[in-house]
């Protein structure tokens, strides 16, 4: 209708007629018909909405249809770190003198931030279990915590959770690839040279499936994913103690959280480590917190650890080093790698111990040293005549020891007249040949002597050292 009133107008404009129309009443009938219309809408859209809603929620939620990923249901998620380390035990077996008591005290305030389950950060990622495992929902919390819940709102379906957490103040690893499932890792930066973790990186993963109409609790446990190595030294007098260097290398670059493996680049970076400040300066530390090392061939890669006793196992091939510059008087350096044939893994805390002889070289401390003869205790009292003095009457040549074959009240005396044997037995002559006896075979092989070097750790030792032309970290 207001398109005929539109057209009249243009006509009655053409023909000259616009004198004849008045202004108003145009006006007044194009107002009329858009009411009009408006009126005629509102009674269609009032009539359909209901329909339209109705058949919306069918859709969206139908069981005939038999998809419910559209139907939200709230789940409470519960994060709790676990933190299965060695730390407390070797702290304890290992550094046991007075002296090792500071350095103890000094690496738990040193490495109290690693070893702890305390998450200050928790970045959260639900996965799709089918076709390419994308990721549905991310959330990422300030955790501040040894546990959290949360509320989360989950389409219904199954997932695949991976968490991470402490990644937000570690500037040597990030999470990558975190779009999808099987590609998320954690990843550390690529250089031939950098520093320890600055923090304990806690991973989990979890299957998960979120159903209609249940109140749904999801327990989740983080576990450590990296570790440290801490290196003692006694430098038994030896000068320039600021100028020594310690680095380790031999360990994983990155960690793939959905399938809880660590990944090994063809060459394994240099650990700058960390010094510990000590107050008595009679023995140096030096730690490095990274991934873990490789395992044995036999057992390939290990995963996170989940279990109480994860650390004890069997020397064998060589799996990680330490390296130690050690700066000499006239100018050299003299360079010392540390083979370790145990492997590092994730949570563990080792330390090895060592002193530096004189001329630079490394050597593992495998018992405590010998302290010395202990003070003179001065003359103890008089104990009297010894079993060899002859007025000592247990000595079987004081002829009044009642043993002594010359005693007369010795019974076994000839000239003792209560003798009943007084004489001599006769001579009973040779005994018959009895033969040769059994061929008793070869002698046994003696047993070889027992290996008394450190079968944990060996030590090749370079000195006058020069770093020309190779490859070193930065000393």
């Amino acid at each position: 209708m207001q398109k005929v009133l539109q057209s009249q107008l243009k006509m009655a404009i053409n023909k000259g007629e616009l004198k004849r129309v008045s202004r108003e009443n145009v006006k007044r009938k194009m107002k009329r018909s858009s009411n009009i219309m408006v009126n005629i809408m509102r009674g269609r859209v009032a009539t359909l909405c209901p329909l339209l809603f109705a058949l919306l929620f069918i859709v969206s939620c139908s069981v005939i249809d038999e998809d419910l990923n559209d139907c939200v249901e709230q789940a409470k998620m519960d994060y709790e770190l676990r933190l299965v380390t060695n730390m407390t035990t070797e702290l304890k077996t290992q550094l046991t003198t007075e002296t090792d008591l500071q350095i103890a005290d000094a690496l738990k305030q040193e490495l109290g931030n690693i070893f702890t389950d305390y998450a200050h950060d928790v970045d959260l990622s639900f996965y799709d279990t089918e076709g390419d495992s994308t990721r549905l929902q991310h959330d990422e919390h300030f955790m501040d915590a040894n546990q959290a819940s949360y509320a989360l709102n989950l389409p219904m379906r199954r997932y695949m959770h991976l968490a991470t957490a402490n990644i937000l103040d570690n500037e040597l690893v990030t999470l990558e690839n975190g779009n999808s499932c099987h590609q998320a890792m954690l990843k550390q930066v690529a250089r031939d040279t950098i520093d320890s973790h600055s923090t304990g990186l806690f991973t989990a993963r979890q299957p998960m499936e979120v159903l209609e109409g249940i109140d749904q609790n999801f327990n989740v446990h983080l576990y450590m994913a990296n570790c440290s190595a801490t290196l003692v030294i006694d430098p038994r007098g030896h000068g320039q103690l600021d100028k020594i260097r310690v680095f380790s290398t031999g360990f994983a670059t990155g960690f793939n959280i959905c399938d809880s493996v660590y990944q090994f680049d063809a060459r394994s970076p240099i650990i700058r480590t960390t010094r510990t400040t000590i107050e008595d300066e009679d023995k140096l530390a030096f730690s490095s917190v990274t991934f873990p090392s490789r395992e044995p061939k036999q057992t390939s890669t290990r995963s996170v650890i989940e279990t109480e006793e994860p650390f004890i196992t069997v020397p064998g091939e060589p799996l990680w080093e330490m390296q130690v510059y050690v700066p000499q008087p006239d100018g050299s350096i003299t360079k010392n790698v540390l083979t370790i044939k145990t492997p590092l893994r994730a949570g563990q805390f080792k330390i090895i111990k060592c002193w530096i002889g004189d001329d630079g070289a490394v050597n593992i401390t495998t018992t405590d040293p010998d302290p010395g003869p202990g003070p003179d205790p001065g003359p103890g009292p008089d104990p009297g005549p010894g079993p060899d003095n002859p007025d000592n009457p247990d000595n079987p040549d004081n002829p009044d020891n009642p043993d002594n074959p010359d005693n007369p009240d010795n019974p076994d005396n000839p000239d003792n007249p209560d003798n009943p044997n007084p004489g001599p037995s006769p001579d009973p002559g040779p005994s018959p040949d009895p033969g040769p006896g059994p061929d008793p075979g070869p002698s046994p092989e003696p047993e070889p002597e027992p290996d008394t070097t450190n079968s944990e750790v060996s030590v090749s030792v370079t000195l006058n050292w020069n770093p020309g032309g190779v490859y070193t970290p930065d000393l």
